[in-house]
């Protein structure tokens, strides 16, 4: 028990630089929501509805997160600050990291069946602050959400997802070599949306400026007699000419 409670205190302490301590870990909203949850989830399978419910109000009183009884978490998860919506029928895996303002929120379907309404987040997905995931996707592991995002489709393995509605975008190979990344997605000005579709732009006037040279150059090029017809008929060609 001891040894687990420290595992998972490490844990949080290798994604958040901010803490001198494990102590200090203790305070933190995100702990304390995931503890009541592990209660109200075994209530909730006990059937004891009534009682799981109250053990989240209370934990939404204290903490500010509201984590459906229901809800199946995994191992070192971590909330980062809190006010945090996580559904009913939501699945996470280990070591997944959400940020302030996260919600994993369900679709109203259409038939009345409850069934899966909320998102499936696999092992090491990060989820930027503010992010929206809704709907019964799948969300593939070590896979990244920028911050305000909505995504409304699956996610594949290790994608980055930008925008609204959410869209995968092109990350350097060398960050998908670091262990953990804060807040889900690169910082630097060279993956910036927006940059990233002027270099897009930028491209395709180059392939068009290469494509007029070709033709400025085929226009050019002088039509030798063989191209016009048979050699036997290049000196009427010329005799023609000089009339």
């Amino acid at each position: 028990m001891v040894r687990s409670l420290i595992s998972y205190l490490d844990s949080i302490k290798s994604r958040d630089p901010a803490p001198r301590s494990r102590a200090e870990i203790l305070l933190y909203p995100g702990v304390w929501s995931l503890a009541f949850h592990r209660v109200a989830h075994r209530l909730y399978r006990a059937r004891l509805f009534f009682l799981a419910r109250a053990v989240n109000h209370l934990s939404r009183f204290l903490t500010g997160n509201d984590i459906h009884p229901g809800a199946k978490i995994g191992k070192r998860f971590f909330i980062d600050h809190g006010f945090t919506v996580i559904g009913e029928t939501a699945e996470i895996g280990d070591d997944v990291t959400l940020y302030q303002n996260v919600t994993l929120g369900g679709t109203d379907p259409a038939n009345g069946i409850a069934g899966k309404r909320h998102p499936t987040l696999n092992d090491g997905v990060i989820v930027g602050s503010g992010a929206q995931v809704l709907g019964p996707i799948n969300v593939g592991a070590r896979a990244r959400v920028g911050a305000n995002a909505v995504v409304t489709k699956d996610v594949a393995e290790g994608a980055t997802m930008v925008g609204i509605p959410a869209r995968a975008m092109l990350v350097d190979v060398t960050a998908y070599q670091r262990d953990f990344m804060p807040y889900g997605t690169p910082c630097s000005d060279c993956f910036d949306p927006e940059k990233q579709k002027l270099e897009m732009l930028q491209c395709e006037v180059e392939q068009l400026q290469k494509r007029l040279a070709e033709l400025m150059a085929e226009r050019q090029r002088p039509i030798l007699p063989s191209a016009l017809g048979d050699d036997d008929d290049a000196p009427l060609f010329k005799e023609r000419g000089r009339a």
